[in-house]
């Protein structure tokens, strides 16, 4: 028996034949036996005064945030891509791509791109829930990170790692910014003059405002969540699920993360909600798509139509005397996700209001995302009319 690194490495005989001869030998077979196993004292919480258990909720807390704040994200990169593959390649990206991308930048195909500035924690897991939850490819993701050699394990499974931020920007259309907020200074300054227009920016750094966030990239089609924490006895729901993509395996981790009826602990400003929908507008205008065929594929997305649904419509993106002047083939106006998320709109004044489109939205989220963890190729859209219930009101 062999003591080594805190683990009991018990060796003992095992009798086996060689195939050709047929005589017996003694072969050692050594198994290794984790003799801390079920030792309370070398536990986490072992040591802790009585008040500094007093804090292990935050852990909790912690853990929530990055979960719901994931798959959050994967659920807008599912409507994104499903709404772009509906769409197809727009004409004019194809020309940005040819005309000024860099060399070293590959190609766009028609499939959503989706870029993840920071390969720390919050960007490795990320980056896990949209391969193992979200269904996108290794191809439609980068990762560009100050330490490249750290992501070994993406680089295997065929996603481009480095360190060249403006590359990244130039080649995604939604670009989560998972950095550090001691470096978004000197990220900022580096984005800013190369963001284009159509990049949706998804911002995972909740000590930066809104506000300063557009004004040091320069840029307002910028999405950022918005998340409070409230008492309830149930935020340990977090912790007793381990890594997130095994979290979010589970239906109640999914039902407990719906935006618009959170449960844990935590409920996320449903600002997030309309600059989602606005969002989804400015990608059907970047791509020269009319006012009437973007509103059918938002409510084809979100399956407004038939009994219990309620369709979007022109008014409820802008206001009236605009809604009157734009024509079927024209887009939409291109809308500041700043002011939608810090303002009062049309659509949040309807959805406010409108407890059926509450619910048609809530269906989806529970629908889309469960649909994945079960590993369904379809957009995971509801087709039997049933929605979530415990939907709270705005």
């Amino acid at each position: 028996m062999l003591i080594s690194g805190g683990k009991i490495k018990r060796t003992h005989p095992r009798v086996g034949y060689h195939r050709n001869s047929g005589n017996a030998t003694n072969c050692p077979e050594m198994t290794m036996l984790d003799f801390t196993v079920k030792l309370n004292t070398l536990g986490f919480e072992c040591g802790l005064s009585e008040h500094e258990k007093e804090l292990l909720f935050l852990r909790a807390r912690a853990t929530g945030l990055t979960v719901c704040g994931c798959v959050h994200a994967a659920f807008l990169c599912k409507l994104a891509y499903s709404l772009r593959e509906s769409i197809g390649l727009p004409r004019q990206f194809a020309d940005i791509d040819t005309v000024l991308l860099p060399s070293n930048v590959s190609k766009k195909g028609k499939g959503l791109t989706v870029g993840v500035l920071g390969g720390g924690h919050i960007g490795k897991q990320l980056v896990q829930v949209l391969l193992e939850k979200n269904g996108l490819k290794p191809s439609q993701i980068n990762i560009s990170s100050r330490r490249p050699e750290t992501l070994e394990e993406f680089v295997k499974r065929g996603i481009m790692c480095y360190f060249d931020n403006q590359r990244l920007v130039a080649w995604a259309d939604v670009l989560f910014l998972c950095c550090l907020p001691s470096h978004l200074p000197k990220v900022c300054a580096e984005l800013q003059s190369h963001l284009p227009k159509h990049c949706l920016v998804y911002s995972f750094l909740s000590a930066v405002p809104l506000n300063r966030l557009a004004q040091l990239l320069g840029h307002s089609f910028i999405l950022k969540p918005q998340y409070e924490f409230v008492a309830c006895d149930s935020v340990n729901m977090w912790l007793s699920r381990g890594h997130v993509t095994m979290a979010l395996k589970d239906p109640e981790v999914i039902d407990a993360s719906c935006p618009l009826a959170m449960r844990g602990g935590l409920c996320l400003d449903p600002k997030w909600l309309f600059g989602l929908l606005y969002s989804l507008l400015n990608m059907c205008t970047a791509a020269n798509v009319g006012s009437t065929e973007a509103l059918g594929l938002i409510n084809e997305l979100f399956q407004l139509k038939g009994p219990g649904t309620v369709a979007f419509i022109l008014n409820n993106f802008v206001n009236s005397s605009y809604a009157s002047s734009l024509t079927p083939d024209e887009s939409f106006p291109w809308i500041n996700l700043v002011d939608v998320q810090s303002k009062e709109t049309p659509l949040s004044c309807f959805i406010s209001r409108n407890n059926i489109m509450q619910d048609c939205v809530s269906a989806l989220y529970n629908s889309v995302m469960v649909a994945q963890l079960k590993g369904k190729k379809e957009t995971g859209k509801p087709n039997d009319g049933t929605v979530c219930h415990n939907t709270k009101s705005l």
